[in-house]
C-alpha cells in the first residue's frame, strides 16, 4: 500500500502487518476542552473515531484490535463523566456494533463486567452471541479492565486448580497462566499505540505486551484517522524484533 499525506510518503507491506493492534485511546477530555465543549462531547467524538478507526483497520487486513475503553481505575472520576460513559456504551452496542456486525466483525468484551449495570452485561452478552460465527475482524473492547485485576483473577483460577488438585504448582507454565487470562486463544498485540502524547501503559495488557512495539503519538485520539494508524504501522514494519535475541 503507497499513501502520501504533508509531503510524507510511505509504503505498507501488507504481507507483513501485525496481527493484533492494541490501542489505549487517550485525549478525548483534551480534545473537547480544546474546543469548550463539555467533556462528553469528547468521549463521543472518541466514540465515532472508534468505529472508523475499525473500519479502516479492517480494510488494511488487520485480524484482532483491543482498544482500552474503560479501566478499573476510570471509576475514580466523577459519576457525570462515568454516567456519559456508560451511555456512550449502551448507544455504541446498540448502534454502532450493529453496523460493523454487518461487516463481519466479532466482539469480544474483556474485563470483569460484574460492576457494570445489568443491562449492559446484557447487551455485551447478546452482542457477543450475535457475532460469535462472524470470521472478519474481531474487536476486543477492555471494559472494567486493569492488567493487574486480570493477573490476580487469572492466580485466583489456577489456584483453585491446585486446590482440587487438577493442576500441580510444577505444572503451572506460561501455557497455563495464558490460558486463564481474559485474552485466552488470542494472539498477543505485536503493536501497542496510545493517543495523546502521553508514554506509559496504565495497567494495560500487562502480559501480553512483553514483546509488542510501542508507538507514541501527540494527535488526541478523536482526531486519531487512517492515516495515522498506517503511520503506526509503518514505524511497527521498521522495527526489528528479536524478541531478546540477536539476527545473525
Amino acid at each position: 500500500m503507497f499513501f502520501q499525506k504533508k509531503n510524507v510518503a510511505l509504503t505498507i507491506d501488507r504481507s507483513r502487518l501485525p496481527k493484533h493492534i492494541a490501542i489505549i485511546m487517550d485525549g478525548n477530555g483534551r480534545w473537547a476542552a480544546k474546543r469548550a465543549l463539555p467533556r462528553k462531547a469528547g468521549h463521543k467524538a472518541g466514540a465515532e473515531a472508534l468505529e472508523r478507526l475499525i473500519t479502516d483497520a479492517k480494510e488494511i487486513g488487520i485480524e484482532h484490535i483491543t482498544v482500552y475503553a474503560f479501566s478499573t481505575e476510570n471509576w475514580k472520576r466523577s459519576d457525570e463523566e462515568v454516567s456519559a460513559i456508560m451511555d456512550l456504551l449502551r448507544h455504541y452496542l446498540k448502534n454502532s456494533f450493529q453496523r460493523l456486525l454487518k461487516d463481519n466483525v466479532k466482539l469480544q468484551v474483556i474485563g470483569d463486567i460484574a460492576r457494570l449495570d445489568a443491562d449492559i452485561q446484557q447487551q455485551i452478552r447478546e452482542s457477543e452471541e450475535e457475532s460469535k460465527e462472524k470470521d472478519g475482524m474481531t474487536v476486543h473492547i477492555a471494559l472494567n479492565y486493569g492488567g493487574r485485576d486480570e493477573l490476580c483473577r487469572s492466580i485466583q483460577k489456577i489456584a483453585e486448580h491446585v486446590a482440587n488438585g487438577r493442576l500441580s504448582p510444577e505444572g503451572i507454565t506460561e501455557e497455563t497462566v495464558e490460558a486463564f487470562l481474559d485474552t485466552a486463544g488470542v494472539p498477543d498485540p505485536e503493536l501497542l499505540i496510545r493517543t495523546s502524547g502521553e508514554e506509559r501503559i496504565s495497567n494495560f495488557l500487562l502480559w501480553q505486551i512483553a514483546y509488542s512495539e510501542f508507538y507514541f503519538t501527540d494527535v488526541l485520539w478523536p482526531d486519531f484517522g487512517k492515516y495515522d494508524l498506517e503511520k503506526a504501522i509503518y514505524y511497527y514494519q521498521n522495527r526489528e524484533r528479536r524478541f531478546g535475541g540477536r539476527q545473525k
